[in-house]
């Protein structure tokens, strides 16, 4: 099917509009950002994604790859959880990665994300090698390619480290 120079042109224009857009998300956080980070928020206070933010955040600090091959185990007490908030934090950092929204503004106001990915950070290579080979790479991305996301989650897998290491 051939298309007609108003749909080229049509095409042209939104493609434009999506590249300033973007340039303008990337540089400085707007109304759009802010309101799409509350929405973020005010899901994780969802009463079964608090549950599940809780169980994941202060019961599970995996110590080996098996730890994290277990919870990923349907039966295993921490699945359900486990399942919700991995692809909860892959979709929100997904948005910054795509551009949807300033990445260093929802990395400034996600470190909880950060923190769940730092658990399992050591594991990755053995993650992807076992089948998921695309695997949190939005999580991975916002700690690596955003400023604040680098100092937070160097910050974090330090602390992470430090409980392992305490037997806490």
């Amino acid at each position: 099917m051939l298309e007609s120079d108003s749909t080229k042109s049509r095409i042209h224009s939104i493609l434009i509009w999506k590249e300033l857009v973007n340039e303008m998300s990337a540089q400085k956080p707007n109304y759009q950002d802010a309101d799409l980070v509350l929405r973020v928020y005010e899901m994780r206070r969802e009463p079964k994604t608090r549950e599940n933010r809780d169980a994941i955040n202060f019961q599970f600090w995996p110590k080996s790859y098996d730890d994290v091959k277990e919870i990923g185990k349907f039966d295993h007490p921490l699945n359900g959880a486990w399942r919700q908030l991995s692809s909860y934090w892959e979709m929100v950092f997904g948005m910054a990665r795509a551009g949807v929204v300033n990445a260093d503004y929802l990395t400034q106001n996600n470190g909880e994300g950060l923190f769940f990915f730092a658990k399992i950070a050591p594991y990755l290579d053995q993650i992807r090698a076992d089948g998921s080979p695309t695997a949190f790479q939005n999580a991975e991305w916002a700690s690596k390619e955003t400023e604040s996301g680098r100092t937070q989650f160097e910050y974090i897998q330090g602390m992470i480290k430090q409980r392992l290491e305490s037997g806490d």
